[in-house]
């Protein structure tokens, strides 16, 4: 992991088209503002966790329902 230290209104840049900006700092918290092209996906940690967790069990119901077809 790459740890990096910025101020207020200085900003990060990856692969030439993602920039996050601090936006501001106040006691405990950062805000943080993100910009990237429309088509890359950003969330928060909790909410791609719980993308990620509905995905699979879509995909495990999708399987279940497959192997079932063949019993009726």
């Amino acid at each position: 992991m790459l740890v990096l230290s910025r101020k207020k209104n200085e900003s990060i840049v990856i692969n030439n088209d993602i920039t996050i900006v601090v936006v501001e700092i106040r006691g405990d918290k950062v805000r943080l503002g993100v910009e990237a092209p429309k088509e890359i996906p950003v969330h928060r940690r909790e909410v791609y966790d719980a993308i990620k967790r509905n995905e699979r069990n879509e995909q495990s119901s999708v399987e279940g329902d497959s192997a079932n077809e063949g019993t009726s």
